[in-house]
């Protein structure tokens, strides 16, 4: 990436951020104590950025200097599941392990035919939305039936499981780090996400 190429992003990030909050050049001069036209002229192109100019923007936006001038990344943003089979339903891994949110994300299909398991209970929450098919969801003493289009969500400390009722059902579903451990044990590493050397363990 070029410096120009890295400058435009730059430009694009402030003008990007400038509009999130709602403001107009106006308010961000007042904040950072640049002239509306300046800031008009940088965020053009037709301005090179001064480093005191750039603190400056980067405090009045409340952002820092280090995510403003970030080079683009290079890495492959698709990715490519493979199916999987984790206790009797077939799941998708959309998320990467350098996620920095903290959660997995995946797609799981469940047949009708899948074995009931005892209710699991752990730390967090847990989230769902039904693609297709109708999901059977064991809350508590509650039976609830989603159905597509929904969406359920609900403290993972009350005990709990999935069942697809009358034919097979889909959903995306996205788990904090203790739902992944107590839903996915034997999941292979995600897209994205390179093996554990052994000899690092040693």
């Amino acid at each position: 990436m070029t410096q120009e190429d890295t400058e435009k992003i730059v430009r694009q990030r402030i003008r990007g951020l400038r509009l999130a909050r709602g403001w107009t050049l106006d308010n961000l001069a007042a904040r950072s104590s640049i002239s509306a036209s300046t800031l008009s002229r940088i965020e053009t192109g037709h301005r090179r950025i001064a480093l005191e100019q750039l603190v400056a923007i980067t405090k009045a936006l409340g952002t820092s200097l280090d995510q403003l001038v970030e080079p683009e990344g290079n890495e492959d943003v698709v990715i490519r599941p493979e199916p999987e089979s984790v206790s009797g339903a077939t799941l998708w891994l959309l998320s990467r392990e350098r996620d920095r949110r903290g959660v997995t994300i995946a797609k799981m299909r469940i047949t009708d035919d899948r074995e009931s398991s005892d209710p699991q209970v752990h730390p967090g929450y847990e989230w769902f939305t039904v693609l297709s098919g109708t999901i059977l969801l064991r809350l508590g003493t509650r039976t609830i039936m989603v159905y597509p289009g929904q969406a359920a969500e609900f403290s993972t400390m009350t005990p709990h499981s999935l069942q697809a009722h009358q034919g097979p059902a889909e959903i995306l579903t996205i788990f904090d780090q203790d739902g992944a451990q107590a839903h996915m044990p034997g999941h292979r590493h995600a897209p994205g996400r390179r093996p554990a050397d052994p000899r690092s363990a040693e």
